[in-house]
């Protein structure tokens, strides 16, 4: 790919920063509140691209799918972007606008309404556990169990294959990032998952009705190749579960170390979506995505050459001060509409529906059985693009 040389760069603000180490996963917004106050377009030099800090130019970006591309791939680890190729984050229209009809299908507003009973059911009964311990782990007991027993049913998957979707899933979304250690360690992991895709193809390993056999089935009538329905699977697979994850476990670390916060839910459970908003806004789970220029493109005087990489900071975006007031609190009825956790444009999470119902019904249930949640020290999960807890310490009071 053609990249700006260093004289295209006069005026532009450019900065040495490898935005993948351990401690800038660990703890990102130092970085974030540099590159915002520095302009809306930086230049990252280790890595060779522009950057997007901003929340207005991050928008933009994602709502203009023409001169941002998708399709060159969305990570900065070439190998990575051949491992997602067919996959919705990865395609342009018209490929995309037909592969993504196909999720929207089993996974729109409407469609997802009939699974509350389900999922509540499940809610509940998780909570009643958790309650039962006395002291757990917030992200093992809890946050991780809850959406993959509800995705792994949803897609209809046997259960053989059930306990390695989430080391699957880390190690693929560890593929967005540079060519660095975590990419180096979750190469040799893609085998597997090509593996077990290919073996949900057989008669019988998929629940009849499920969204995986609808899969399948839209390959039997023609409507996509038996090659796009694995690609399709995979972004069932990696998506369905680290955002929702990632989303309610933050929003349990902070409605625990703001009382107040919780106790304001509690006497109103109106507040339930805008808290959980309020929490993947302040930890977003996804915190950076390559875009390639399909032209060349001036934004705010700065002139991006045609087939440059950009990277669009999430994570940066959800707490840009221009957008939010006291944008680092968490403030459980802001209602931060807009937010871009699930991302913005044609390439919004097809999932959000799901994940948005499953942390409804995990919140509802403990608003009405938790009085008091007490957290302890957050452990930080390290991955190249995914944020997320790794251990989160917590005793619910019934």
């Amino acid at each position: 790919m053609n990249k700006p040389t260093p004289r295209d760069l006069s005026g532009i603000p450019s900065f040495d920063v490898d935005m993948y180490t351990d401690d800038q996963l660990r703890d990102p917004y130092a970085v974030y509140d540099m590159l915002r106050e520095a302009g809306p377009v930086v230049y990252l030099t280790r890595h060779q691209c522009f950057g997007f800090p901003r929340y207005t130019q991050v928008r933009e970006a994602l709502e203009d799918h023409v001169t941002y591309i998708s399709g060159k791939g969305v990570g900065l680890y070439e190998p990575g972007n051949q491992t997602r190729k067919g996959t919705p984050i990865a395609s342009d229209p018209p490929y995309h606008t037909k592969i993504r009809s196909i999720l929207n299908e089993r996974l729109s507003l409407v469609a997802v309404r009939e699974l509350q009973p389900d999922i509540q059911a499940k809610a509940d009964a998780l909570v009643d556990e958790v309650l039962a311990l006395g002291s757990f782990d917030a992200v093992r007991d809890f946050s991780r169990r809850f959406p993959l027993i509800v995705m792994a049913d949803l897609i209809g998957l046997p259960e053989d294959g059930r306990d390695q979707l989430l080391g699957w899933a880390d190690a693929g979304f560890n593929l967005f990032g540079p060519d660095n250690d975590r990419v180096k360690r979750s190469i040799g992991r893609f085998p597997e998952v090509t593996a077990y895709i290919k073996s949900l193809e057989q008669p019988g390993r998929l629940r009849p009705g499920s969204l995986g056999a609808a899969i399948y089935a839209a390959a039997d009538r023609g409507d996509i190749t038996r090659e796009q329905a694995g690609p399709l699977m995979i972004a069932y697979l990696m998506a369905g579960l680290d955002t929702t994850i990632n989303g309610i476990s933050a929003t349990i670390m902070f409605l625990g170390q703001h009382p107040d916060q919780w106790e304001a839910v509690r006497a109103n459970t109106k507040l339930i979506p805008q808290a959980f908003n309020e929490g993947i806004r302040l930890e977003s789970p996804i915190q950076l995505l390559r875009r390639v220029t399909s032209r060349d493109v001036e934004v705010e005087g700065v002139t991006i050459p045609a087939d440059s990489p950009v990277l669009l900071m999430y994570g940066s975006a959800n707490r840009d001060e221009r957008r939010w007031p006291e944008a680092t609190r968490f403030i459980a009825n802001r209602n931060p509409v807009g937010h871009l956790a699930f991302g913005m444009g044609i390439h919004n999470c097809a999932g959000q529906f799901v994940a948005r119902l499953e942390a409804n019904c995990i919140f509802d249930a403990m608003v009405r059985k938790v009085s008091r949640i007490e957290v302890g020290k957050p452990e930080w999960h390290l991955n190249n693009i995914i944020r997320g807890l790794e251990h989160l310490p917590a005793t619910f009071h019934a």
